[in-house]
């Protein structure tokens, strides 16, 4: 039996997406942000000419806005620096700090902190290298360090590792984050992944890549993947401690394991017996006696996902444990390489909590090699699921390194007492982005009308970094008492409130909107980037 650890904060940019709940919102609308560029476009991009005229060029991109775009001031940088980074490090670092704050926490108050993290190639260095960006070779640059540039710039102590296993890499992260905790190295650990690949790719011959430019998971036309940009990441914490101070919890990781394939005819094709023990490992640690839902790897190719699904067949069959539904997200945002893992986890957890699947995009016929019957079924109508709500994940990386992660649903946790009036605390660094915070978390109450009030001011006070540009707001049912109007009046001139005087023990943290970055263009001269 493995230490159960809870995920108690969650962010991504996906294709369309710039947050787990819009994401989440996007499954069942059906949203397609899938985008064929021209080849005026993709000229624009620096794609050779060459290439443009191959038949096998693939001009669909899950593509993701604002690459370009980076808030440099916040995390300390100059705009030369800025521009010098690699644009996976800059989402990556984005995607952390809003992770942190889902879980209603500054990481400056959490430097025991675990961090395990991925990035993929950088064609964006290529450029460099190749001359149109002249300069020294940036420190840092490199994939080796995206975790530690996060560790620096958010000031975490804990184990740093970066994480490198292609397709797989950001689910393996989670397994080291999640096993870090259960061996107590660290209180809280980060695990991640961003990916902005080349973009335009060729159809390979093994089918990995799609040519008809839709990524069909199994279906009988699937024919590979979209390839897409991206980042993911998720915050987690024992349960046990998780519980005593009050946090939300997404879902609960009750068990994961991690394995690779090892010898097999061709390193490119993955190993159904291989895929089998990693899920057969990860069930018995967790100690299931059913699952109601998987999200697979979903490659997209006619062979990978019958290898994945009669991979799963075995080893449930092992398990002593029935079928389930199946889906993957590819479909619907593009394959985000190594970030694609933690993404896929990030919509188990939303399953898990809210208790129903989302179809799966682009099935209709199944692919006919699939052990498809009674006990697995991939739906394409939305699917309200019993308790306990119990999700496998499974992630699988080109050389044969596999992970799977078992989640269950969130334990319920207490309501606050009622009280007649809370103080609101926002902050943010300039007139414009407090603005912003003001009208996202009006927005956010009014989508969530049931929030404890309580709660929501307990979060805003201590769960935000205190930013020089202010304001706050009494919310009551009667008269404002003098104390809270003074301690909002100690807040807006730059104070620090004592909070305990507020808040008795027993608040909980909730999930609200996180900092809205000020982004501008950071793009060094010379490098290509897809149009918006």
């Amino acid at each position: 039996m493995t230490e159960d650890i809870a995920i108690i904060g969650m962010a991504c940019r996906v294709p369309g997406a710039a947050s787990p709940d819009a994401l989440w919102r996007n499954l069942f609308a059906g949203i397609d942000p899938i985008r064929r560029y021209s080849d005026e476009e993709l000229r624009a991009a620096g794609v050779e000419e060459a290439l443009l005229r191959d038949p096998g060029l693939v001009r669909a991109v899950g593509h993701l806005t604002g690459i370009a775009d980076f808030d440099a001031e916040f995390f300390g940088y100059s705009a030369d620096e800025a521009a010098q980074l690699d644009p996976q490090h800059r989402l990556l670092l984005e995607t952390s700090w809003s992770a942190f704050e889902d879980a209603g926490y500054d990481p400056a108050s959490c430097p025991d902190t675990g961090v395990f993290a991925s990035v993929g190639p950088s064609w964006y260095e290529h450029y460099r290298l190749a001359g149109a960006w002249p300069g020294a070779h940036p420190v840092g640059a490199a994939t080796d360090h995206a975790a530690a540039r996060v560790s620096y710039a958010l000031g975490l102590s804990g184990p740093s590792l970066a994480v490198q296993s292609a397709c797989s890499s950001s689910l393996v992260a989670v397994c080291l984050a999640a096993q870090n905790l259960a061996d107590f190295r660290c209180d809280l650990a980060l695990a991640g992944a961003a990916a902005i690949p080349y973009p335009a790719r060729l159809a390979a011959d093994d089918g990995l890549v799609s040519l008809s430019g839709r990524c069909r998971t199994f279906d009988a036309d699937a024919d590979g993947s979209v390839f897409g940009s991206g980042s993911g990441a998720v915050l987690l914490k024992r349960l046990a401690d998780a519980l005593d101070d009050g946090d939300a919890i997404h879902a609960v990781i009750r068990g994961w394991a991690i394995n690779n394939d090892g010898d097999r005819p061709d390193y490119r094709t993955p190993s159904g017996s291989g895929q089998a023990a990693v899920v057969l490992e990860a069930l018995r640690a967790a100690e299931f006696d059913a699952v109601s839902y998987v999200e697979a790897h979903g490659s997209g190719t006619l062979l990978g996902d019958a290898l994945e699904v009669d991979a799963l067949d075995r080893a449930f069959r092992l398990a002593g444990i029935p079928g389930c539904l199946l889906g993957s997200v590819k479909p619907a945002i593009g394959h985000l390489d190594g970030a694609s893992g933690v993404v896929g986890l990030i919509k188990s957890a939303l399953v898990a909590r809210h208790g129903t699947v989302p179809p799966t995009a682009h099935f209709r016929r199944p692919n006919p090699h699939l052990p498809l019957s009674g006990a697995f079924t991939v739906n394409t109508e939305p699917v309200e699921l019993a308790a306990p709500r119990r999700v496998g994940v499974s992630s699988f990386g080109l050389g044969g390194t596999n992970a799977h992660v078992l989640l269950e649903q969130p334990p319920p946790l207490p309501r606050p007492a009622a009280c007649s009036q809370h103080l609101l605390v926002l902050s943010a660094r300039s007139p414009q982005a407090l603005a912003t915070v003001s009208a996202q978390l009006r927005d956010h109450l009014d989508r969530e009308p049931d929030l404890p009030l309580a709660d929501v001011a307990f979060t805003l006070a201590t769960g935000r970094r205190a930013w020089p540009f202010r304001q706050f707001e009494i919310v009551a049912n009667g008269s404002p008492s003098t104390e809270l109007a003074n301690l909002g009046r100690l807040w807006t001139a730059g104070g620090t409130p004592d909070w305990s005087t507020v808040f008795a023990p027993g608040h909980r943290r909730v999930w609200l909107p996180t900092y809205p970055f000020e982004r501008t263009r950071q793009w060094a001269k010379g490098v290509p980037v897809l149009p918006e």
